[in-house]
C-alpha cells in the first residue's frame, strides 16, 4: 500500500461502517478496490468467500481478479466474490432457485429470446402495442420494483392496462418455462429477499463486505439488492462519481448517493481527487465543464503531472470535412511521431456520427476498432441456427428450444408453451423430452399437440442422424428442412438483408464443414463443433484487442478507458449537447458525459 496516496490508504483500511469512497476520473479507484480487497483478507482476517465486490462489466470484473491475483497467494483468494450484478443475481439464483420460485437448471434468456415470447404474447391478443414498445417498458417496470399485479391496480389508462396485461402474461410464460430474462437476474433476488426474512438472514451472513464498483450507474433494483444484502449492520464500500453518471437512459440514479446518507446515517465519505491521467490544462477544462452541475458532494480534480499541451478546438465546414481532418491529424501522428494507432481514440456522442470517420480512415488505410459493435455470434441469425445445433446435441437445453421452437414459425403460441412449461416444470424434464409425454394429451388442444410433436419428432430424427453423419451435411439438413432461408427472404425488410443474413449462416456453416474436415480428431462430430465454436468468438475478440488500430467509440463506451491522444467529435449544439437534451431539461447528463471523454485524455 506504499504506493497510495493519504485518502487511498484511509479508504483501503476503513472498517466498520459504510463507506462512500468519491472517486473523481483517473483518481485510481480501482486501486483502491483492489488493495481494500488484498488488505481485507491478508491483514483484517476475513475469508474470501464472505467478501463480494460487484461492478458492471465482465471485463472490468476479471481485471479485477487479475490484480487481486497478482498481489495474493492463491489460497486467501480461493473462495472470493467478484462478479457484475446479474452475475451475483444468476448464482443467487442458483444457489437458492427452490426459495425463489424456479427450479434448478433455469433458463436465462437473452434480448432476442425475450423480444420473440413477448412477439408470441402479442400474436396471440388483439393488442396494438409492438415488442419495441413493450420490452423497455416492462424493463422498466421491473427495474423500478413494480410487479405484474401492481401495474394493473395502478393503471390508469387503458393503454397502461394493456401493458401491464402483457408484463403479467410474459411473467407467467417465463416462470411456467422456468426462465429469466436479463432483468429478471436482479428484480427476482430481490423479490425473494424481501419476502423471505429468513432467505434474506441467510445471504446476510453470507455476505460479511460488499464492495461495489461504479456506484453512481445503479438503478432503483441494484440499490435495492445492495441494501439487502448489507442489512443494518453489515459492511458496505461503494465507489463513483457523481459526475461520471451517464446512464440515466438505462435506470441509471445518481441520486442513490444521496439515498445512501439516510439509508446509511453512519457514512463516512471519502473523497479522492489527485488526478493520476490528466495533465492540468485537461482537467481545468474538464472542471470548468461541471462546475456549472449541482452537486451533492463538492470535489475539484487535481494532478501533478505539469500543464501539459493546450486543448486544441477545431472549427470544421462540416461534417466531412472534420472527418478528413482528424484522419489527417491520426496520420501526422502515426508517422511524423511515431505514435501507434492503438493510442488513439476518436469519441463521439452516437454510433450515428462513425460512418464518415470510417469512410475517411479507410480511404486513407488507417485500421480501426469499432468497440462496443456486435460479434458474428451476436447476430440473430447466428445465434438461431447455434440454437437448433445446441438442441441437437443436448435435448435438455430449454434456452435452445424457446429460442427456435417457432423460429420460422409454427404456429406454436404461448399459451401453448406455458402449458408445456408448467408439464415440464412437475415432470422435472426438460421442454423437448416433454413433447412426446403421454400426460400432455389432457393439457393441450389436438392440434397444439400435434404441431409440438411434430416438431420434436422432427429434431430427434435429426439428432440420431447426427450421431452416424457427417456435422456439415447434418447442418445444411436442417437448415433446408426448416426452411430457414425462404424465412429469412419472408421475414427481412428487404431482399439485400435476407441476402446478407443468409450470408452469414453460409459462413458458419463453412466453419462447421473446415472444423469437421481439419483431421485433428477433435472436432469431428457435432457436439465437439458447438463446444468448439462457443469459444471461437472469445478468440476472435482477444486478438483483435491486441491490434494496432485506431480506437472509435461512444462517449459511454469510452468511460473507464485513457488514450494518449483523443478526439472529441461532434461537439456542437445538437449533438454534443444532444437536442433531445436541450428540449427536455437534460443537459446535467450532457455535461457529465463531455466531462468523461475530456478526461480519458493522457
Amino acid at each position: 500500500m506504499q504506493q497510495l496516496n493519504p485518502q487511498q490508504r484511509a479508504a483501503v483500511k476503513h472498517l466498520g461502517t459504510p463507506l462512500l469512497v468519491l472517486a473523481g476520473a483517473g483518481s485510481g479507484k480501482t486501486s483502491v478496490i483492489t488493495n481494500k480487497i488484498a488488505w481485507m483478507l491478508q491483514d483484517a482476517g476475513y475469508k474470501a468467500p464472505s467478501v463480494y465486490a460487484v461492478t458492471f462489466t465482465n471485463k472490468a470484473a476479471q481485471e479485477m481478479k487479475h490484480r487481486i491475483g497478482g498481489m495474493l497467494k492463491r489460497e486467501l483468494t480461493r473462495g472470493l466474490n467478484v462478479s457484475t450484478f446479474h452475475t451475483l443475481g444468476l448464482r443467487m439464483l442458483q444457489m437458492d432457485a427452490a426459495a425463489m420460485g424456479y427450479r434448478r437448471g433455469t433458463t436465462i434468456m437473452d434480448e432476442t429470446d425475450s423480444q420473440n415470447a413477448l412477439r408470441e404474447i402479442l400474436n396471440e391478443g388483439d393488442s396494438a402495442e409492438t415488442v419495441e414498445d413493450v420490452r423497455p417498458r416492462i424493463s422498466q417496470l421491473k427495474n423500478d420494483f413494480i410487479w405484474p399485479e401492481d401495474a394493473l391496480s395502478r393503471a390508469q389508462t387503458d393503454r397502461e392496462y394493456d401493458i401491464a396485461s402483457i408484463y403479467q402474461r410474459y411473467t407467467e410464460l417465463l416462470q411456467a418455462c422456468n426462465a429469466v430474462d436479463f432483468d429478471d437476474l436482479i428484480a427476482v433476488p430481490v423479490r425473494a429477499l424481501q419476502n423471505n426474512a429468513e432467505l434474506k438472514e441467510k445471504w446476510q451472513n453470507r455476505v460479511r463486505h460488499l464492495l461495489v464498483d461504479e456506484y453512481q450507474d445503479t438503478n432503483a433494483a441494484q440499490y435495492q439488492l445492495i441494501r439487502l444484502l448489507v442489512g443494518k449492520f453489515g459492511e458496505l464500500t461503494a465507489v463513483g462519481d457523481d459526475d461520471q453518471s451517464i446512464y440515466s437512459w438505462r435506470g441509471a440514479r445518481p441520486e442513490n448517493l444521496a439515498l445512501l446518507q439516510e439509508d446509511f446515517p453512519k457514512l463516512t465519505v471519502i473523497k479522492l481527487e489527485q488526478n493520476y491521467r490528466s495533465t492540468r490544462r485537461i482537467l481545468r477544462s474538464a472542471n470548468q465543464v461541471i462546475a456549472n452541475n449541482p452537486h451533492l458532494f463538492e470535489k475539484k480534480l487535481w494532478s501533478d503531472l505539469g500543464h501539459g499541451d493546450p486543448l486544441r478546438v477545431m472549427a470544421c465546414k462540416n461534417a466531412d470535412d472534420e472527418a478528413n481532418w482528424v484522419a489527417s491529424e491520426i496520420l501526422s501522428l502515426k508517422y511524423r511521431k511515431r505514435c501507434k494507432f492503438s493510442d488513439i481514440a476518436i469519441l463521439y456522442r452516437g454510433n450515428f456520427q462513425s460512418r464518415l470517420f470510417e469512410k475517411a480512415l479507410r480511404e486513407k488505410q488507417i485500421p480501426y476498432k469499432i468497440s462496443g459493435g456486435s460479434s458474428f455470434f451476436d447476430r440473430p441469425e447466428i445465434k438461431d441456427v447455434l440454437a437448433y445445433l445446441r438442441l441437437l446435441v443436448n435435448p435438455l437445453d430449454d434456452a435452445a428450444f424457446l429460442r427456435i421452437v417457432n423460429t420460422p414459425r409454427r404456429e406454436i403460441g404461448a399459451s401453448t408453451l406455458e402449458k408445456l412449461g408448467q408439464h415440464a416444470r412437475t415432470r422435472h424434464n426438460s421442454l423437448l423430452n416433454c413433447c412426446s409425454d403421454i400426460g400432455l394429451e389432457n393439457t393441450l388442444s389436438p392440434r397444439a399437440l400435434k404441431r409440438l410433436r411434430h416438431f420434436s419428432d422432427w429434431m430427434g430424427g435429426l439428432a440420431t442422424q447426427a450421431h452416424h453423419s457427417d456435422p456439415a451435411d447434418t447442418v445444411h439438413q436442417l437448415l433446408r428442412e426448416a426452411g430457414y432461408q425462404d424465412w429469412l427472404q419472408d421475414s427481412c425488410s428487404t431482399p439485400a438483408q435476407a441476402d446478407a443474413r443468409w450470408g452469414n449462416v453460409d459462413e458458419l456453416t463453412g466453419w462447421i464443414e473446415r472444423l469437421s474436415k481439419d483431421g485433428s480428431g477433435k472436432t469431428d462430430n457435432l457436439t465437439d463443433i458447438v463446444a468448439h465454436i462457443s469459444l471461437m468468438d472469445m478468440i476472435a475478440q482477444n486478438s483483435q484487442d491486441d491490434a494496432d488500430q485506431v480506437n472509435m467509440m461512444t462517449l459511454h463506451a469510452s468511460k473507464g478507458l485513457e488514450f494518449p491522444h483523443t478526439y472529441i467529435v461532434g461537439m456542437e449544439e445538437e449533438i454534443l449537447p444532444h437536442h433531445s437534451s436541450l428540449e427536455d431539461g437534460f443537459i446535467e447528463e450532457e455535461r457529465r458525459l463531455a466531462y468523461v471523454g475530456i478526461t480519458r485524455a493522457r
